[in-house]
């Protein structure tokens, strides 16, 4: 969740089904109480977080069920490739190079 100049909560969510869709699909987007709900459900059921304004400008913009744009895949991508990582889905590159 992103505080905007307002001091105005937004948050988004995304989810991706290799297979079903081509890119990550925006499936929640608010502002304010909408936004924090958004969030509180997400840590209620364990979905990882990730704060970053820029991106969050972008997602609220989108429609729901819309793919993201390809200007955005590089940064999601980093976000889901942490993910992965950090819940032992996805090998790390060091773990990848060895000797």
């Amino acid at each position: 969740m992103v505080k905007n100049d307002e001091s105005r909560p937004k948050a988004a969510a995304l989810s991706y089904e290799p297979g079903r869709h081509r890119a990550p699909v925006v499936t929640a987007k608010g502002l304010g109480r909408v936004a924090e709900m958004i969030v509180e459900l997400a840590r209620q059921h364990g979905v990882p977080v990730h704060e970053d304004a820029d991106l969050v400008e972008l997602l609220v913009r989108l429609d729901l069920h819309r793919e993201i744009p390809p200007e955005a895949y590089v940064v999601v991508a980093e976000i889901l490739a942490f993910v992965y990582r950090a819940n032992g889905a996805y090998p790390s590159s060091s773990s990848s190079s060895s000797s």
